[in-house]
C-alpha cells in the first residue's frame, strides 16, 4: 500500500528470515498510517468529546459507554484527517510544516490513503451507531462531510474558510453530549459555541506564524491577504471577547456553579491579555504565546467545568 518499496520487499519469498530493512519498512508504513490520523490534533477532539459526555452522563452511565464514544469519535476523526491529507497532498508539498506528511511525501499512494480514511470513518460511525446511538453517529458523519466538502475546498478560495473550519471543529462537543443523552438540547449547543469561538484566536495565531507558507501554497488566509496583521490581531481580540461570555453560559443552563464562573473569567482574562499582546505587536513570538495559551485554555476550562459539575 506504500508508494515506495524497500529492497527487502523485492526479494523472492521463501523461508528466509525477515531482514532489518523489511522490518523497518513495515514499521515505517504503520507509522505513516498512524500519522494520517493526526493523533496530536485529535487529542483535543477526544478531550472535548469526553468532557461533553461527562457533563451529559447520568448516574446510570457506564465507563464502557465513554470508551465506545471515544473510540468511535477517534476513528471518524482519524478517517477525516486521512481523507483531508489525500485531498491536500499537493498543497502540503508546498509548505515546510506539512511537506513530510505521508501523502505529500508520496510514501503512501492515493488509493491507500483514501481506502484507509473511508474505512476508519465507516467503522467509527458503526461503532457509535451500534454501541451508543444513531444520533451520535450521524453527527460524527456530518462533522466529516462538513470538514471535507465545506472547509477543505474553501481553504484555497477565501479567508472565511477559518469560520467554516470551526464548524466541524466544534461538533465533537455535540457528539459527546448526544452520546450521553441521545438529545441535542441547549447544553450541547452551549458547549459547541465555546469550542467554535475558541478556535478562532487559536487558528489566527497559527495562520500568522505560518503566513509565508500559506501564501506559497495559495491559501488566502487573513494574514496572507492583509500582511500588516492589523485585521488578524483585531479579530483575535474580538473573537476572544466573544468567547468570554460564551464560556460563562454553562452556569446559565445548569451545568455549572459560581465556582466555575470564577475560573472561566480568570482563564478568559489570560487569553485576552495574550490576544491583545499579539494584536499590538503582531510578531511570531506573541502569536506563539497566543497559540500555546489557547492550547492550555481549553483542557483547563473543561477540567474546571467537569469538576464543578460532578462535585455539586
Amino acid at each position: 500500500m506504500s508508494a515506495s518499496r524497500s529492497p527487502a520487499e523485492d526479494r523472492p519469498s521463501g523461508h528466509q528470515a525477515v531482514g532489518p530493512s523489511k522490518a523497518i519498512a513495515v514499521h515505517s508504513r504503520a507509522g505513516d498510517f498512524v500519522t494520517l490520523t493526526k493523533p496530536r490534533l485529535n487529542f483535543l477532539v477526544l478531550l472535548t468529546t469526553a468532557a461533553a459526555f461527562s457533563l451529559g452522563a447520568g448516574p446510570g452511565s457506564l465507563l464502557i459507554d465513554l470508551a465506545h464514544t471515544l473510540l468511535g469519535t477517534f476513528l471518524v476523526a482519524g478517517g477525516a484527517a486521512a481523507l483531508n491529507q489525500v485531498w491536500e497532498r499537493k498543497t502540503d508539498r508546498l509548505m515546510r510544516r506539512t511537506e513530510r506528511r505521508p501523502m505529500a511525501d508520496r510514501r503512501l499512494t492515493v488509493a491507500a490513503g483514501t481506502t484507509f480514511g473511508f474505512a476508519l470513518t465507516i467503522v467509527g460511525a458503526m461503532e457509535l451507531a451500534y454501541f451508543i446511538n444513531p444520533l451520535s453517529a450521524t453527527i460524527a458523519l456530518v462533522t466529516t462531510v462538513s470538514y471535507l466538502l465545506f472547509y477543505t475546498p474553501l481553504k484555497l478560495r477565501t479567508s472565511l474558510s477559518t469560520l467554516a473550519g470551526a464548524l466541524p471543529g466544534a461538533l465533537p462537543a455535540v457528539i459527546g453530549w448526544a452520546a450521553a443523552t441521545n438529545t441535542l438540547s441547549i447544553e450541547a449547543w452551549v458547549l459547541f459555541g465555546i469550542v467554535f469561538m475558541w478556535q478562532m484566536p487559536h487558528f489566527l495565531a497559527i495562520a500568522w506564524m505560518y503566513r509565508d507558507e500559506y501564501a506559497r501554497a495559495g491559501m488566502p488566509l487573513l494574514p496572507v491577504i492583509e500582511p500588516d496583521g492589523r485585521s488578524t490581531g483585531r479579530q483575535a481580540v474580538l473573537y476572544t471577547a466573544a468567547l468570554i461570555p460564551l464560556s460563562l453560559m454553562p452556569a446559565g443552563v445548569g451545568l455549572a456553579t459560581a465556582w466555575y464562573l470564577v475560573g472561566a473569567i480568570v482563564l478568559g482574562a489570560i487569553l485576552m491579555v495574550l490576544s491583545l499582546e499579539f494584536s499590538v505587536k503582531r510578531n511570531v513570538a506573541t502569536a506563539r504565546r497566543l497559540f500555546f495559551g489557547s492550547i492550555l485554555y481549553l483542557p483547563i476550562l473543561w477540567a474546571l467545568l467537569v469538576f464543578d459539575h460532578r462535585s455539586r
